[in-house]
C-alpha cells in the first residue's frame, strides 16, 4: 500500500518490492502472480473503506442525517487515499482481478442500506420490496459521482455531500410522503418517551466465507 501511495495507480512490481526492501524474486514466493498481488493491496484497501465507513453505517439517527454521514465517509475515503482508491478500481495495467473487491464492497454496503431503505418504507407502511435495487442504484451513483469528483474537484467535499444528499432524500421523501419529513429535524430533541419510530441501527456483518452473494 505504501507502494501505491508514493508511485501511484500504476504501480509496478518492482516498485513494490523495493517499497518493502525485498526482490522481486522474494515478493514471488508469497504471491502467485502480479493479479494476486493486486488482490492482496486490493482487498486491504477495501477493508480499510469499510472501517471508514462503518461507524456511519450503523449510526443510530435519522435517516437524512445517516445519507449524509455515508456519502460524506466513503467521499472522505476516497480523497485521504485516492491512489489506492484508483488501485482498486481503475488500475491501468490490471483491471479485471480487482473488479470482484470492488463489488465485494458495493455489496456489502448495499446490503446495509437496503435494511435502512426497507425499515423506512415498512414503518411508512410501504412496499419494501424495491430496497435492495434502490440500493445499489444509490451506490452506483455515489460511486461514479466520487469518481467524478476526485479527477474534476470543482467543488468542496462538503457541498457535492450536501448535492449527493438532497438527490437522494427527495426521492425517498417522495416516496414515503411526509411521514418522515421532520424525522431529522426532531433528532435532538428526541427523547426515549417521544421517539416513536427510531431509525434502525444497521450492524457490519462480514461477508461469509464462500458466499457468492
Amino acid at each position: 500500500m505504501a507502494a501505491v501511495r508514493e508511485h501511484g495507480a500504476a504501480v509496478s512490481v518492482a516498485e513494490m518490492a523495493a517499497s518493502a526492501g525485498i526482490t522481486k524474486p522474494v515478493l514471488y514466493r508469497y504471491f502467485e502472480d502480479r493479479a494476486d498481488l493486486q488482490r492482496a493491496v486490493g482487498l486491504r484497501a477495501a477493508e480499510w473503506l469499510m472501517e471508514r465507513m462503518a461507524p456511519a453505517l450503523a449510526a443510530d439517527t435519522g435517516p437524512q442525517n445517516q445519507i449524509a454521514a455515508v456519502i460524506d465517509a466513503f467521499l472522505a475515503g476516497i480523497e485521504e487515499e485516492p491512489e489506492l482508491w484508483r488501485f482498486v478500481v481503475h488500475n491501468p495495467a490490471e483491471r479485471q482481478p480487482g473488479t470482484e473487491i470492488v463489488e465485494d464492497v458495493r455489496e456489502q454496503i448495499a446490503r446495509l442500506l437496503a435494511q435502512l431503505i426497507g425499515a423506512r418504507l415498512r414503518l411508512a407502511g410501504r412496499d419494501s420490496g424495491a430496497a435492495e435495487a434502490w440500493a445499489h442504484g444509490l451506490v452506483g451513483m455515489v460511486q461514479s459521482a466520487g469518481d467524478w469528483w476526485l479527477e474534476r474537484r470543482t467543488m468542496s467535499r462538503e457541498d457535492l455531500t450536501r448535492y449527493l444528499t438532497a438527490l437522494i432524500w427527495d426521492g425517498a421523501a417522495g416516496i414515503l410522503g411526509d411521514a418522515d419529513d421532520a424525522d431529522d429535524a426532531d433528532d435532538a430533541n428526541d427523547t426515549d418517551e417521544t421517539r416513536n419510530d427510531p431509525a434502525p441501527v444497521l450492524q457490519m456483518v462480514p461477508k461469509e466465507a464462500g458466499d457468492g452473494a
